[in-house]
């Protein structure tokens, strides 16, 4: 298959805005790393303009996908983690072409990526985490415990995702298998919660008492992108706060969010004037700003 797709990647190496290209291979059956395609190219694009393309390629027995995406896409794929399968490929790929040592540089970046990205990549995983347990809780006091299990597991690899960034690296596919020698005690109790043989409600009831023992423990370090945002003026609005760039990357999570916050003491709500003498409009604060402003739950 290689021989078949070389002269495919040497044309697109020969492009001057190509910045690398990467092969990824199959590495056994149904692996998910290459969508159980035999072969991935990922083509790297200096082309901000470029959209995501893809094209399928096959010699009648093995098969093969091409991605073309922009440096711009791959980077914030790449802070917001919603692609994790391209990490393992800009990791473990098989590199054929490397302008300038793109490649390269991004390949140690990944591993030395300055402490700015990774408090924005703590920072989303935290907000996911909390509205999984959010979620989760809710169904669960509701005896809608089924519910409650899903939203629990998914709020899980979240946590699992931000003890790896804690700990200087990039979560992989395989998150566990890091978790599992980062931080056991996260390791345990995802085990606990699939494997154990006591009724899922009593699983349930044991999994949230924990959760808040591990929400508690990283909200300082988690919040610390949102903080620094916030500390950029001294009162926001939601609106304000959904359209400052930064702040757009936790989308559907971001009023949940600042709702936890407020709950945990680190960002005040305020009261504005509004047009109707009735209602205020609630407005919010960090607290190096909290001093001086009407305080309110």
């Amino acid at each position: 298959m290689e021989q078949l797709l070389r002269p495919i990647y040497q044309e697109r190496a020969s492009d001057p805005e190509t910045l690398g290209v990467i092969s990824v291979e199959r590495r056994s059956k149904g692996d998910p790393v290459t969508d159980n395609f035999d072969v991935i190219l990922l083509i790297i694009t200096s082309n901000p303009e470029v959209p995501i393309t893809t094209k399928h390629y096959t010699d009648g027995q093995q098969r093969a996908a091409m991605h073309t995406i922009s440096e711009k896409q791959l980077k914030k794929w790449l802070l917001v983690g919603s692609q994790r399968k391209v990490v393992d490929w800009l990791f473990y790929g098989k590199v054929y072409f490397d302008r300038n040592e793109f490649i390269e540089r991004l390949r140690r970046d990944m591993l030395e990526y300055p402490l700015n990205g990774r408090e924005i990549k703590m920072g989303l995983e935290l907000s996911k985490l909390v509205r999984g347990y959010m979620e989760g809780k809710t169904y669960f006091e509701q005896e809608n415990n089924m519910d409650a299990y899903h939203h629990v597991v998914k709020s899980l690899h979240h946590l699992a995702r931000l003890a790896v960034i804690e700990s200087g690296l990039f979560p992989e596919v395989t998150v566990w298998s890091q978790v599992k020698k980062i931080d056991p005690s996260i390791y345990k109790l995802y085990e606990e919660l699939i494997l154990s043989d006591e009724p899922l409600k009593k699983r349930l009831e044991l999994l949230f008492l924990a959760s808040e023992f591990f929400l508690h423990n990283r909200t300082a370090d988690g919040a610390r992108h949102i903080i620094s945002v916030m500390e950029e003026k001294d009162v926001w609005t939601i609106q304000e706060l959904h359209e400052h760039d930064e702040m757009q990357i936790y989308s559907i999570d971001l009023e949940v969010f600042i709702e936890f916050l407020v709950d945990k003491g680190f960002v005040n709500v305020v009261q504005s004037e509004s047009k109707n003498d009735l209602i205020s409009h609630r407005d919010y604060t960090v607290k190096s700003f909290a001093a001086g402003v009407n305080r309110t739950e």
